[in-house]
């Protein structure tokens, strides 16, 4: 059966969202007309470059407090690890996000349906999605006196962790380890806790809680489940609970951790509701020699559409959203709601690429391809399969225009390093993917983000989109 959806906005919202037509463009160009893309632009540089002073609406959300911390990839210039850490091939990128989407996938269909709560501050108790290391990290500080740590930021994952002393078995990371005997207010959380069933299957070792996290692309994370406090730039966040792993294997090589803003009770989100209201909002650096930021409790400054915010009884721990369709050119593709509608789309910050269902891949595949006639094809790489030859066009490209329709009327204009996946000059792909079917849920990925304010307000039930996020 296929899951049903519904939204956490009042009839009233989604009525009056109805009635208008949002188009979100950060290309500065119009639907119909073809990109003029300067492929130079889109590609990262060597060197990093400088930081955005990105501006936030006055008072936060609702006069709460908000905090911003700086947003980087993992492996560019910009990031704390530049020039430590083994560069990843594009082969092992795109087969680590496959991993992903598998793990994304089979989460959401194995589970049973559960009720959700109306009530925002009382989130299902599951111990998050394991799904994958992720692309993006933010510098944060754990312990008192703080100690800092970078960590890869995860809108998929919901339990947050860092890697401690003593360590039994610990990947290689830049930063020394997280040493709980040097600060004065950590403390292990009792298995009689209840902040404990918050991991919905926990085990306990000489009474204290444990936690364990495997992944689908064989990284893992065992160890205790405490708390202590959490800095995020200037703020503190007392008895914040994470995972203080002390065996840990996998492709985190390099990061410190995670921080999980899913939508469970073990995340940052849930935990700092008081705080922060339920809001937080992300720009993805265009390029990874670029910078974002990671706001808490405020809403960017600018215009922001916004879309309901929907819920899969299926599995609740995800951030979804209506994509309603696709339009190439201006011309809408002729893919009946119900494909869009039957198999749900989750947003996802760990996500590379955007997976549709089968149907609409093919829609737009056929389209784009039409346009692109001017173009020598080239062979498909990994799960890319339109892929073309711009090394004779001098850094040009003249590509179709491709646009996404959200709930609400909501429209978001791709363009440049959102429609396109670079592997070359001689090898530039649709940044795009099939599911393979129509029934598996669909990823609105990391790349069609890069660049928009992004906003997330648990509270309002919406998600909303603005252009030019990280200038």
């Amino acid at each position: 059966m296929a899951p049903r959806f519904s939204s956490f906005s009042s009839p009233l919202w989604i009525l009056l969202l109805g009635f208008i037509l949002c188009k979100v463009d950060g290309t500065d160009q119009t639907v119909s007309a073809h990109l003029h893309v300067d492929l130079k632009t889109v590609q990262p540089r060597d060197s990093c470059l400088p930081s955005v002073n990105v501006k936030f609406a006055a008072g936060g959300s609702s006069g709460r407090n908000w905090t911003s911390l700086r947003v980087v990839h993992r492996h560019g210039p910009c990031s704390p690890f530049a020039g430590q850490q083994k560069q990843l091939s594009h082969a092992k990128i795109l087969d680590l996000d496959q991993a992903r989407v598998d793990d994304i996938h089979r989460i959401v269909s194995h589970y049973k349906p559960l009720a959700t709560s109306d009530s925002a501050t009382t989130l299902p108790a599951r111990s998050g999605a394991y799904i994958g290391s992720g692309n993006y990290v933010v510098t944060v500080g754990f312990g008192t006196p703080k100690k800092d740590q970078t960590v890869i930021f995860d809108t998929g994952s919901s339990v947050s962790w860092i890697q401690c002393r003593p360590c039994v078995s610990c990947y290689e990371q830049e930063a020394p380890l997280f040493d709980p005997s040097l600060s004065s207010t950590y403390a292990n959380i009792p298995c009689a806790s209840s902040f404990c069933d918050e991991l919905g299957n926990p085990t306990c070792s000489a009474s204290n809680c444990m936690y364990g996290v495997n992944y689908l692309d064989n990284s893992s994370t065992f160890g205790f489940y405490v708390q202590d406090t959490l800095t995020l730039s200037a703020d503190s966040i007392p008895g914040f609970r994470f995972g203080c792993g002390d065996n840990n294997t996998g492709l985190f090589h390099g990061n410190d951790g995670l921080l999980g803003l899913g939508r469970d009770k073990p995340s940052i989100v849930s935990q700092t509701y008081t705080k922060y209201g339920g809001v937080f909002s992300y720009c993805l650096p265009l390029t990874s020699s670029s910078v974002g930021y990671l706001a808490f409790g405020s809403y960017p400054a600018g215009n922001l559409m916004l879309t309901p915010m929907l819920s899969n009884p299926s599995d609740p721990r995800f951030y979804y959203l209506a994509l309603t369709g696709i339009s190439v050119d201006g011309q809408l593709l002729s893919v009946p709601p119900s494909i869009f509608n039957n198999s749900g789309t989750v947003i996802d910050s760990g996500t590379v690429i955007t997976r549709l269902p089968d149907t609409a891949y093919s829609a737009l595949r056929s389209a784009f391809r039409q346009g692109m006639t001017a173009y020598k094809r080239v062979p498909g790489y990994e799960l890319l399969d339109t892929c073309y030859d711009f090394s004779g066009s001098d850094g040009k490209g003249n590509i179709p225009s491709v646009a996404l329709h959200l709930g609400g009327g909501v429209t978001i204009n791709l363009g440049k390093a959102r429609v396109l996946y670079t592997l070359s000059s001689s090898q530039t792909c649709l940044a795009f993917a099939s599911n393979g079917d129509d029934s598996s849920v669909g990823i609105l990925g990391n790349t069609q983000q890069k660049g928009f304010n992004v906003l997330y307000d648990i509270n309002k039930r919406v998600i909303g989109f603005g252009p030019g996020g990280c200038s």
